[in-house]
């Protein structure tokens, strides 16, 4: 079962859908612990049969929760996942937590001028239009209260060694997260984004440099040390809770501090 929580009963009676579970080290799952500690019901996603595995021995802890395969690029699967969750859940979603991101081998490895225009689409496609497709689809079930988060990180902002296009695609994330803001705040529903800091996560081992990034962060921070993905987990909590009832359309910075800091 999940760990308890101070905040324990917080969420309860919520539920929440979690997209973007790797393995025990993402920062998706930590998001996951700190919601069900608070006492949010969850279902999960995954991609494909050989990632269902990894994931279905991930959540186990968490008991029998639902589980979804889902290819964000393909609509027809983002359908099945919310006609899947419609009925079982009475047609009420509390919370969507959007943690994606892809771009192939060939642009994280070669010089951003270098990318080639379906990398950039694809990197694009999966990492940020997916925000907009998911919301889109479960409208109909945030709308009266609902809470959508994704994950960006500072590379959206600044050129980071190595990070390439997908800093253009969380650039792109951060806005789309402005925009949904603002149509959907007639429907009641909040979308915000928090910028975790450099967490040892199995998508950032594939950033090119990405140990000095880790030694830099700790060394530039103002807390002197890289962040902890509970604390990532516990400003997903906060934004889908009632207390950031008044926020919409911000990024949060969980970075210990690094993003205030000048190089």
């Amino acid at each position: 079962m999940a760990e308890s929580s101070p905040l324990a009963g917080l969420l309860a009676g919520k539920k929440g859908l979690i997209v973007g579970v790797a393995n025990k080290n993402s920062i998706a799952w930590a998001c996951a612990k700190a919601l069900a500690g608070a006492g949010m019901q969850l279902a999960f996603t995954y991609q494909g049969e050989i990632m269902r595995d990894r994931v279905q021995k991930t959540v186990a802890e968490m008991g029998d929760v639902p589980l979804f395969d889902l290819d964000v690029t393909r609509d027809d699967q983002i359908q099945a996942l919310y006609d899947g969750l419609h009925g079982p859940w009475g047609g009420k979603l509390d919370f969507l937590l959007h943690s994606v991101a892809y771009a192939p081998s060939t642009a994280m490895n070669a010089a951003f001028i270098e990318t080639q225009r379906g990398d950039f689409s694809t990197a694009m496609d999966i990492s940020a239009y997916s925000l907009v497709a998911l919301t889109r689809q479960f409208l109909p079930m945030l709308e009266g209260g609902g809470s959508v988060v994704t994950m960006t990180y500072y590379g959206s902002q600044k050129a980071v060694p190595g990070y390439n296009v997908m800093g253009v695609a969380k650039a792109a994330l951060e806005a789309s997260v402005r925009y949904l803001a603002v149509d959907l705040g007639q429907h009641g529903v909040r979308v915000n984004a928090v910028s975790a800091g450099a967490v040892n996560t199995l998508a950032a081992r594939g950033v090119a440099h990405f140990r000095d990034l880790m030694k830099i962060t700790a060394e530039r921070s103002p807390l002197k040390r890289t962040v902890d993905p509970r604390e990532v987990g516990d400003a997903a909590l906060f934004l889908a809770s009632h207390l950031s009832g008044g926020i919409t359309g911000e990024t949060m910075y969980v970075d210990a501090g690094f993003n205030i800091t000048a190089g």
